[in-house]
């Protein structure tokens, strides 16, 4: 289903003009758009934001519909990715700024589409999911981008143009939200079913 076909209704942004945009930063486009959001909504539509970092132990996580993937299905496998869900409790809506599904995207489209069945994939592909509030990521997220450096230095991908974001306590954390460890303590982290079921409990 095209964009126009299924468009939003929503009072956080709607268009990707909108937002602020570097390929391969997904983490820095959703911090982004979280102050955008922040900064352009009532406090209790900002409220419904959650970041999510998508990823797992072995950093080999399939999402199908990405502009990058080069195949009919348009299937990447990335280390991690990264998307906001706004909790609009009559139909939770996903902002992927990498997906060539609608955006924004009803919960249930990106799930059945972007993110696909689990039932006869491989467990090394299996997806984990952190969910951090959207002010808890705005205030304590932080990134160096030294990660996108390869081992003479040079970028994988041009960074943003702005500078890189950090808080007081820290200049570079971003391995703490890729990770799926539980016991960190960056918001809380779910299987598949446990993620869809705590923004639609109609999908798990």
């Amino acid at each position: 289903m095209s964009i126009e076909e299924n468009k939003v209704t929503s009072v956080v942004p709607s268009e990707r003009e909108q937002c602020t945009y570097t390929a391969c930063y997904c983490e820095e486009n959703v911090w982004k758009l979280c102050a955008l959001v922040k900064d352009s909504c009532p406090e209790e539509e900002f409220n419904k934001c959650s970041c999510v970092f998508i990823s797992n132990d072995k950093r080999q996580i399939p999402l199908w519909h990405q502009r990058a993937g080069k195949n009919p299905e348009r299937l990447v496998v990335w280390d991690y990715h990264v998307i906001m869900v706004y909790n609009e409790k009559e139909s939770p809506l996903v902002y992927d700024l990498d997906t060539e599904l609608s955006f924004p995207c009803h919960l249930k489209e990106y799930a059945a589409a972007g993110i696909g069945d689990e039932k006869s994939m491989h467990s090394k592909y299996k997806r984990m999911f952190r969910v951090i509030p959207g002010q808890e990521f705005l205030s304590t997220f932080a990134s160096d981008r030294s990660h996108m450096l390869d081992k003479e230095g040079g970028w994988m991908s041009p960074p943003p143009d702005y500078p890189p974001i950090k808080t007081e306590a820290s200049s570079n954390n971003i391995q703490e939200f890729i990770s799926m460890d539980k016991s960190v303590k960056h918001g809380q982290v779910y299987n598949l079913s446990g993620f869809l079921h705590k923004f639609d409990t109609s999908l798990s």
